[in-house]
């Protein structure tokens, strides 16, 4: 099994993105639908109860359901209007099925659940959420992991946070913790002036100088999430309340992650706990290697990815025993 390589460049090329999903555009769809059969047979390669725990992970539901009309698109109707990340990644997977199949979606960070079975990037990781269908979306922006080259021990001795202040729980954080020892957190948005915990904007690499990385949800998952847990930091944050295709509702207090309250008022406290014991530090960095592992199989992630809509058909009453 293949292993993607974490890229010693700190971000994904957003060129190369585009250029690729331009190829895919060329291919005929034929071969994609020729080659589905290729691909799903691949299965009897990995570890069945695994791949099948990620699938209904993904698609919670067990039993048919009826897809609206009025809210589902056929696959043949599939057109871009905005949000291009998105829309080329389910249009990579969708161009293995048959055309007339259809399939209801909802792009962007809304993550209220809809009374129908959708595809989304994010849903709330607690409550009844077997609507939201999670799929690996804007994943240019989300899904990046990368190659540290410090050890956790030749770190400096603080926490950084960078990032936009724009829901009520950002600023209060901002606002309460931009001055604490042995903290260096900041906004980057200059809508509220020259205040005081407006900070300059600091590199992936940059931000890799210190031990503790705080991750703080947005709109939903909190965007370094990925890459600050393929780093040699220690990731520090309150317990998530969105998931994604990164599973971050399967993430533990203390093994993957240090917990924060909500209000991240015990930064400081779990800061020097880290600090000065840093073999504790290491193990849980050492968990969050492991989880990102998951995600850096590419050809195991893309066959999750079409079982995932294959159960999608499946219980939406469109995929039939001729497909078989």
């Amino acid at each position: 099994m293949t292993l993607i390589r974490l890229h010693n460049r700190q971000k994904n090329s957003k060129f190369s993105f585009y250029s690729k999903n331009a190829l895919r555009s060329l291919t005929p769809k034929l071969f994609y639908q020729r080659r589905l059969r290729y691909l799903l047979n691949t299965l009897d390669q990995y570890d069945r109860n695994y791949i099948a725990s990620r699938i209904d992970y993904y698609l919670k539901h067990t039993h048919a359901f009826t897809l609206p009309n009025e809210k589902s698109v056929a696959i043949r109707n599939y057109r871009k209007k905005g949000q291009s990340a998105y829309f080329y990644d389910l249009k990579e997977y969708l161009n293995y099925f048959d055309h007339n199949f259809k399939v209801a979606y909802r792009f962007g960070d809304d993550t209220h659940i809809e009374p129908y079975p959708f595809l989304v990037k994010a849903r709330p990781v607690h409550g009844d959420n077997d609507n939201a269908v999670l799929f690996k979306l804007n994943k240019v922006r989300h899904f990046n992991f990368i190659h540290d080259s410090k050890s956790f021990r030749e770190k400096k001795d603080m926490l950084v946070w960078r990032g936009a202040a724009h829901q009520e729980h950002r600023k209060q954080m901002v606002r309460s913790c931009y001055n604490l020892h042995h903290c260096d957190i900041g906004q980057v948005n200059e809508n509220e002036g020259q205040v005081p915990w407006l900070k300059g904007f600091l590199s992936i690499d940059e931000q890799l100088d210190y031990k503790f990385i705080l991750c703080i949800e947005g709109k939903d998952v909190a965007t370094n999430l990925k890459w600050a847990m393929s780093s040699n930091s220690l990731c520090m944050m309150p317990k998530p309340k969105y998931e994604t295709w990164f599973m971050e509702g399967t993430l533990k207090a203390g093994v993957h992650y240090v917990e924060l309250k909500d209000d991240c008022s015990d930064i400081e406290e779990k800061v020097q706990y880290y600090s000065q014991h840093p073999e504790a530090a290491e193990a849980i960095i050492a968990n969050a290697h492991e989880h990102v592992h998951q995600f850096c199989h590419p050809q195991r992630e893309k066959l999750i990815g079409l079982l995932v809509l294959k159960k999608y058909f499946e219980l939406s009453g469109q995929w039939q025993s001729r497909h078989e």
